[in-house]
């Protein structure tokens, strides 16, 4: 992608062209469907709903993944029910998460067993 910046200075006119590359190390889209238990409750309520609605793809499968991350059940609803708080509050992606695994190859050193 070529930006060009031109600039008018009398009596000298500045013409600034930079090649611009683009790098994209993560997969378009998103990448989670919104699973039933979290799909009831965001439909439980019109204004968590309606800021569910509001939300970009990316940050709708960021919320769906970290719901999704867990190996308790009884953390997936604290999970869920969290969700539904911050999203009423205002918030637009989970907080302290380093993202979705499946789409960030820098967020998967979160996720991985370490030996102990």
């Amino acid at each position: 992608m070529t930006f060009v910046s031109s600039i008018d200075t009398r009596p000298f006119k500045i013409v600034v062209a930079a090649e611009v590359t683009m790098r994209n190390d993560s997969k378009p889209g998103p990448v989670h469907k919104t699973p039933a238990d979290l799909r009831r409750a965001l439909g439980s309520d019109a204004a968590t709903q309606a800021a569910w609605k509001d939300l970009t793809p990316l940050a709708r499968n960021e919320w769906i993944c970290w719901v999704i991350s867990v190996k308790q059940e009884t953390t997936r609803s604290r999970r869920i029910q969290r969700a539904l708080e911050e999203l009423q509050a205002g918030k637009r992606r989970p907080c302290c998460w380093p993202g979705c695994p499946h789409r960030r190859p820098s967020a998967k050193k979160w996720f991985e067993k370490r030996a102990r």
